[in-house]
């Protein structure tokens, strides 16, 4: 089996300058990068989700659903 090797800082920083890997330039699309939570464009504003990561996909549906499910839960007390 073949160990992954983690890419290094300066191919994480050219992988997040590419404007290619940033659909209509807010969604972070990039299927060589195995992050879930990459920072954002500004890197200041927090991270986003790698949609072209499964991933990061369904922890992001995990979050939202675990929100509504609190909220709701919150409105009954």
């Amino acid at each position: 089996m073949k160990k992954e090797t983690k890419p290094s800082n300066e191919l994480l920083e050219q992988w997040h300058k590419d404007p290619d890997n940033w659909k209509f330039g807010i969604f972070y699309y990039n299927k060589a990068d195995k992050r879930i939570f990459p920072p954002k464009r500004n890197k200041y504003l927090g991270w986003t989700v790698n949609f072209a990561n499964s991933t990061s996909v369904i922890v992001l549906i995990a979050l939202v659903i675990a929100i509504i499910i609190i909220s709701g839960f919150i409105k009954t007390l």
